[in-house]
């Protein structure tokens, strides 16, 4: 159940950013569900292969080549997913970094409420 909550908010999340980035564009919500769900498998499977492939530039980029990752990972999802469309690389990294960030903010409570219920 935890799990389509996380991507219901992630597609409400990436729809409400495409209707106030430039260079971002989703067509529906039903379009930003399909996104969260393909967003999520490529995050599963192909990340951390990614990660490991770049693993000495992540390191002598101090992790911020990670960001880049993200970004390649939302213009991928952009390629399979017809109605969402981004137009160039820096509007999918301030995209990503965008959704990332907010979507960290928006379950840390969950996260340390989870941590809590763990300990005890």
């Amino acid at each position: 159940m935890r799990l389509i909550l996380h991507l219901l908010v992630i597609a409400a999340i990436a729809y409400i950013l495409s209707q106030v980035l430039p260079g971002v564009h989703i067509k529906s919500y039903g379009t930003a569900i399909w996104f969260a769900i393909v967003l999520g498998l490529l995050n599963v499977f192909l990340r951390p292969l990614l990660i490991l492939i770049t693993l000495p530039l992540t390191i002598f980029t101090f992790g911020l080549f990670i960001f880049v990752i993200n970004t390649v990972i939302v213009l991928i999802a952009g390629q399979w997913i017809k109605d969402f469309k981004i137009d160039s690389f820096w509007s999918g990294l301030l995209f990503s970094l965008l959704l990332s960030l907010t979507t960290s903010a928006l379950f840390r409570e969950e996260r340390r409420q989870r941590r809590m219920n763990d300990q005890r």
